[in-house]
C-alpha cells in the first residue's frame, strides 16, 4: 500500500525540470573539461530523468545519446522533449536499471551520471560502470560530498539515512584513484544549482498545500530544502571527469 508520505514525494516531483541539483551550463562545463571526444560520440546518460543532460549533450556533441532509468514516466517524458526539440532520432530511450544495464561493453565514448550514482553508490558506480567505456573513454558523474570533515549533527542526521555511503571529496578521489581511474577533473556545483533544483519543488509543494495534501507528508518531503538552507556549507554536489587508467597511464 503506498504511504502518504510516498503519495507526497511522487505528487511533488511530477513534471519537475530536474531531480538532482545541476544545469545546463555544468552539464556543458564538464563536457568542457572532458577535452577532446570523438566526432558524433555514443553517450550513455545514467539515470537520466526527464533529459535534463540528455538533450544537451545531443545537441552539443551531435551524437546518439542512450538515455538509462527505471521510471517510465521520466522516459516517455524525455521521448516528448526530445521529438519537439529536434532531437527524437539522436535519444534513445531505455527502461532499464542502473545495476543491470543491458548494454555491451564498450558501448560509450562517454557515459554520464548527473545526481544519481548515489542509488548505487560511488564505488559500485565506478566498478559497475566502468566496462561501458570505448578505450579512450570517459565517465563523468556528480556526487554528494561532504565538504568539511565534521558536518553539524543536523547535516549527518539527514544524509545518514538518505545516503549512508556519503564522503567527503577527497575520501572519493582516492577511491576512484584505488579504482583505476585517473581524476582529470573535479567541480563543485554552484548554489545556483541547487536552486534550479530546489525552487521548483519548493513551488509544487506549495501548490499542493493549497490542494489539501497531507501538510505533515509535504513538510517531510520538503525537509532536504530547509537543512540545506541550515547546513548547505557542509555538503555539496561535485563533478567528476574520469578516465580508467592503463598500465601507461601515472596515477593522478
Amino acid at each position: 500500500m503506498t504511504t502518504r508520505l510516498e503519495q507526497a514525494f511522487a505528487a511533488a516531483h511530477e513534471d519537475l525540470p530536474r531531480e538532482a541539483p545541476g544545469s545546463e551550463e555544468t552539464t556543458a562545463l564538464l563536457l568542457q573539461l572532458v577535452g577532446e571526444v570523438p566526432d558524433a560520440p555514443r553517450i550513455v546518460d545514467i539515470g537520466c530523468g526527464t533529459g535534463p543532460a540528455t538533450l544537451p549533450l545531443a545537441a552539443a556533441t551531435g551524437g546518439e545519446v542512450i538515455a538509462v532509468d527505471l521510471h517510465e514516466p521520466f522516459l516517455r517524458r524525455l521521448q516528448v522533449r526530445a521529438s519537439t526539440s529536434g532531437l527524437g532520432e539522436r535519444v534513445r530511450p531505455v527502461r532499464a536499471p542502473m545495476e543491470d544495464l543491458p548494454l555491451p561493453d564498450g558501448e560509450a565514448d562517454l557515459v554520464w551520471a548527473e545526481g544519481a550514482a548515489y542509488v548505487m553508490g560511488f564505488d559500485a558506480a565506478l566498478a559497475g560502470w566502468r566496462r561501458l567505456l570505448a578505450p579512450g573513454g570517459a565517465l563523468v558523474l556528480t556526487e554528494a560530498e561532504w565538504t568539511t570533515p565534521e558536518p553539524a549533527a543536523g547535516a549527518r542526521e539527514f544524509w545518514d539515512r538518505l545516503y549512508p555511503g556519503m564522503r567527503t571529496t577527497e575520501q572519493n578521489v582516492a577511491a576512484a584513484q584505488r579504482a583505476g581511474y585517473t581524476v582529470q577533473a573535479l567541480y563543485l556545483l554552484p548554489g545556483t544549482d541547487w536552486d534550479a533544483y530546489y525552487r521548483p519543488l519548493g513551488a509544487r509543494l506549495e501548490l499542493l498545500r493549497e490542494d489539501g495534501l497531507d501538510p505533515a507528508a509535504l513538510d517531510e518531503v520538503g525537509r532536504e530544502i530547509r537543512i540545506r538552507e541550515q547546513f548547505g556549507a557542509d555538503y555539496g554536489y561535485t563533478g567528476y571527469v574520469l578516465r580508467p587508467r592503463t598500465s601507461h597511464t601515472a596515477e593522478s
